[in-house]
């Protein structure tokens, strides 16, 4: 126990005295340093790592029902002598899918009491490895309340022991016989997944084109450990539930761009009937070829359906790059001056002046443009955008999943000697971290990222007041020097408006070059406080080229991309479907994932998504819970709990009994 002197004991009375309110006597306080030295003993928990699932919510959370394989291979580790392959598949479709499964199974079999009573004691087995290297008490918490008491007993009793044997097997057979088998069934499998995942990081990116991000937002909010480092796709999404009308054109442009409606008016209720009033009035002349959305093949979409959506895509589309023209006039502190080029059009040959070179516009029509002053909005235009900002701030759920960004989300994280972040840090060609001067500061490097952050809760959370400007999220959707873009610009206008594919070019800024360099990563960590030797930093953002060779662990494994095509337009550059970063009490392993199926492929047939394993670092001693940031928590508690003992064993604090 540590020896703390009287006068420490007696400068620190009044915090003692709070702490003994919660551990009134010597007993209390001794029995507690006691448990929390043996927690320290204990295996780390498994932290998964995913980024850039742009929507994608099958195949999200299925990769969360099956703990990136993990399942499956504990059921191989402890039952995989016992039983077939096919048993093996049939145990982990039904931990992954229970209710389907169990549906599947009335439907196919009569009698299912036999059934029932083996799968349970299966599971069981499979629940007590996933437990094993918890507390007790932890355990308890992540089990379901209707039945934690008797799963408890369960996984913690051994099936074989003689004096309890028929203990153990009355419990099942009593489950059975009173029609409580398929309720177990669901609940156990619901903590075999809780316990194979102890913490969950997103590296950023739940939004984007595919169709389902709002279910993912679903899933995290219900995750029992998870944080979020915001990525460019979150922060526009963020920046429209400020009411951001710049913002608010980004998210629904891409969401017509790709078809994908229903995440807008089904999923958070905006009202896009007004946009569609506006563009068939004001396109009504104008067939929007080059505005045709990107359909999935197996949906069918009608003509007219297209050609309204074409419509609706040219008009958000053009309200866009006026809003963008207008923060950027606004805003010369953002230095965007290249990006003003809707007075570099030439409204009358149809052509474009940029960077000294003429271009040819794709398009002739522009029914809504002032010629004098093109970044003006119309009247209608902004009657419409006034209608769908209203829409934003009020969609009770829209707001729900952006302030639990807010609340679980973050720039970066420190954690377990592990730097996460989405993107990018800025820096120059020379190594150094890059000034950046705005709002009165010019910062560079860590204390950069802090106040960015500060100034992305104000623009949120302080958008009523006039001296907030909601226009920095904007900026940290699409700036080069937004950490989480880094890029030298984004070309939405210049990929709608321009053939030519040399202008449709982005360039990534210094940062993802220099950082392959293992010195320039070590400097990095360093810069976060970070030991070099035993971190690593891990990001998202840029799809990895696996299926043509790159390697997603770089500078002698400081860095590691993870971002290995979760999206499905990405899969075929990358070659896979996904990787999953896995941080247990052995080390880093990297799971790469082939395309998920479908659920009903993985319900009827037990199809799962195959996904191979490869070990990035394997420690020699097995990481503890004191080797990680919990651990550091523990230790600073034990401290004061020592102290409190000395206080209570020297008079300086009384017991309350």
């Amino acid at each position: 126990m540590n020896q703390v002197s009287t006068r420490e004991l007696v400068k620190q009375k009044d915090y003692l005295e709070l702490l003994s309110q919660q551990f009134p006597t010597i007993s209390r306080a001794a029995s507690e340093v006691i448990n929390l030295k043996a927690i320290l003993n204990l295996p780390k928990g498994t932290e998964h790592f995913l980024t850039d699932l742009h929507g994608e919510h099958e195949a999200f959370n299925h990769v969360m029902k099956n703990g990136s394989g993990v399942i499956k291979r504990k059921i191989n580790e402890v039952l995989g002598k016992t039983l077939s392959q096919a048993d093996i598949n049939e145990l982990a479709s039904l931990i992954y899918y229970p209710e389907e499964k169990l549906q599947l199974m009335k439907e196919k079999e009569g009698q299912l009491d036999d059934w029932y009573e083996i799968t349970i004691y299966r599971l069981i087995i499979v629940c007590r490895d996933a437990a094993s290297k918890y507390t007790r008490s932890k355990v308890r918490k992540a089990l379901p309340p209707d039945f934690a008491y008797i799963i408890e007993e369960l996984i913690t009793e051994n099936e074989e022991r003689f004096n309890k044997k028929e203990y153990y097997n009355k419990i099942i057979r009593t489950i059975v016989e009173l029609y409580r088998a398929e309720d177990f069934i669901i609940n156990i499998a619901g903590a075999i997944q809780r316990l194979t995942v102890d913490h969950l990081h997103i590296i950023g990116d739940v939004y984007d084109r595919g169709p389902g991000p709002h279910y993912i937002m679903d899933t995290l909010m219900r995750h029992h450990s998870v944080d979020i480092q915001w990525g460019n796709h979150d922060i526009v999404w963020m920046g429209a539930g400020a009411g951001d009308r710049a913002c608010i054109a980004n998210v629904v442009r891409i969401s017509l761009r790709y078809a994908n409606m229903d995440i807008l008016e089904e999923a958070y209720g905006i009202n896009i009937l007004p946009l569609a009033t506006f563009a068939m009035t004001a396109y009504k002349d104008d067939d929007c070829k080059q505005f045709k959305p990107k359909t999935n093949p197996s949906e069918a979409v009608s003509d007219y359906d297209i050609a309204l959506l074409s419509k609706m895509h040219k008009a958000i589309t053009m309200i866009q790059f006026k809003l963008e023209h207008q923060i950027v006039l606004s805003h010369p502190e953002y230095e965007m001056e290249d990006r003003l080029l809707l007075d570099k059009i030439n409204y009358e040959d149809h052509t474009i002046r940029i960077g000294g070179k003429t271009y040819a516009l794709n398009i002739s029509m522009f029914p809504t443009v002032d010629l004098k002053e093109p970044w003006k909005l119309t009247e209608e235009e902004q009657s419409l955008m006034d209608k769908l900002r209203y829409s934003f701030l009020r969609s009770e759920k829209l707001q729900r999943h952006i302030r639990f960004l807010f609340a679980k989300g973050s720039m970066y994280l420190k954690y377990n000697s592990n730097l996460l972040f989405h993107a990018s840090l800025p820096m120059n060609e020379d190594g150094t971290f890059k000034t950046i001067c705005l709002n009165g500061s010019e910062i560079c490097g860590k204390p950069l990222l802090d106040k960015m952050e500060q100034w992305a809760r104000e623009a949120y959370f302080g958008r009523e007041s006039k001296k907030t400007s909601t226009d920095f999220l904007w900026y940290l959707w699409c700036h080069q020097d937004s950490p989480l873009f880094g890029k030298d610009k984004m070309a939405t206008f210049e990929r709608y408006l321009i053939d030519d594919k040399t202008t449709h070019k982005e360039h990534y800024t210094p940062y993802f070059t220099l950082v392959n360099d293992e010195k320039t990563a070590m400097k990095i960590l360093e810069e976060f406080g970070i030991d070099p030797t035993k971190g690593h930093i891990i990001n998202g953002h840029v799809p990895v080229k696996t299926g043509k060779g790159e390697s997603p662990i770089k500078a002698n494994g400081k860095l590691l991309v993870i971002d290995g095509g979760f999206a499905k337009a990405y899969q075929s550059e990358t070659g896979i479907a996904g990787y999953t970063l896995i941080y247990n009490s052995f080390g880093l392993q990297l799971v790469s994932h082939e395309p998920f199926e479908s659920v009903e492929k993985s319900v009827i047939d037990g199809i799962d998504i195959r996904s191979t394993l490869s070990v990035v670092e394997k420690v020699v001693d097995r990481k503890l819970i004191s080797d990680t940031d919990i651990g550091e928590r523990i230790q600073q508690q034990i401290y004061y709990l020592e102290m409190l003992l000395s206080a209570y064993h020297k008079g300086v604090i009384k017991e309350k009994i």
